[in-house]
């Protein structure tokens, strides 16, 4: 039986999927190389591992939720990594959003060492995060899915094992493609609104009540209209997804124009140090094409 949940990476998502597993009863341990991010946990009851070893020999799983492919090598393979300091049971679950090509090299390294490990990234954002209402995509073994499932299900309602290893880093990506689109068609629909002299927010209230309603548009629309360009998911985590994407794509031979140039728009906030922004700040992409400000 799992009770001491390992988790490394206590950032905008990881800090309230923690106190989530905390709420659900299991026992924290929680490590971050940023300490104010690691003492928001451990005020609310995680304890605080003062390394990615000392997370390791305290758990009976570790959960890992970093920005980038090689944050997670670097937990795995580094100097103290996981794969020479696994916890008890010798399950590793990574929900942050990595390569599929680089999961599947990790889960056949860890597996020579008798080491189970679940890629099972996450949709539905700080939001879901907070509410623990997550959608859940996990990857691996499956006799691995089940011993992971109730720490899985105390952090998101739908959580579904979508098949082999990389399979959950797979179907995060087609997420990210159809999400980061979806953007996109609002920053248009917007633009052209806005050039017509159309009132945006009963635009939104309009399209939600119709087919061209979306979760993007219901979360992100109102921030859009009214330029708040608050992070909640950044457009540099955005990029970074974007990319991983078009390696897939590129690997598979398969053609993906319509996020070609989606991703061409996240560059261009990034170029104009907007990468710290809010998904939602894609919209001031438009505003300089049209040059037009926003509202």
């Amino acid at each position: 039986m799992i009770g001491k949940v390992g988790f490394i990476g206590l950032g905008t998502m990881g800090r309230h999927m923690a106190a989530n597993l905390m709420k659900a009863g299991f026992q924290v341990v929680a490590y971050d190389t940023v300490p104010e991010a690691v003492q928001n946990v451990v005020t609310n009851g995680a304890t605080h591992a003062k390394s990615v070893e000392e997370v390791g020999k305290l758990s009976d799983v570790v959960i890992l939720m970093l920005p980038n492919t090689p944050d997670v090598q670097s937990v795995i393979y580094g100097a103290g990594g996981l794969q020479e300091h696994p916890p008890a049971q010798r399950l590793i679950i990574d929900m942050s959003t990595i390569s599929p090509v680089a999961v599947r090299q990790i889960s056949a390294d860890l597996a020579g060492k008798q080491i189970a490990f679940i890629d099972a990234p996450v949709s539905g954002g700080p939001v879901g995060a907070l509410n623990a209402c997550l959608t859940i995509m996990a990857g691996g073994d499956s006799a691995a899915f089940e011993q992971a499932r109730p720490v899985l299900l105390a952090m998101g309602t739908t959580v579904t094992h979508v098949g082999p290893s990389s399979a959950g880093q797979t179907l995060k990506l087609c997420n990210q493609l159809i999400c980061g689109i979806n953007i996109q068609a609002i920053c248009e629909a917007l633009a052209l609104a806005r050039a017509s002299g159309i009132d945006l927010k009963l635009l939104r209230e309009v399209l939600m009540a119709g087919s061209a309603g979306s979760w993007m548009l219901e979360k992100l629309g109102p921030s859009m209209i009214d330029g708040d360009t608050q992070a909640g998911f950044r457009i540099d985590l955005m990029l970074k997804d974007l990319r991983l994407v078009q390696e897939l794509a590129f690997e598979l031979a398969v053609p993906l124009p319509a996020t070609s140039l989606v991703t061409t728009q996240y560059l261009d906030a990034r170029v104009h140090n907007e990468g710290a922004n809010g998904n939602q700040a894609l919209f001031t992409v438009y505003d300089r094409m049209s040059n037009q400000a926003s509202p």
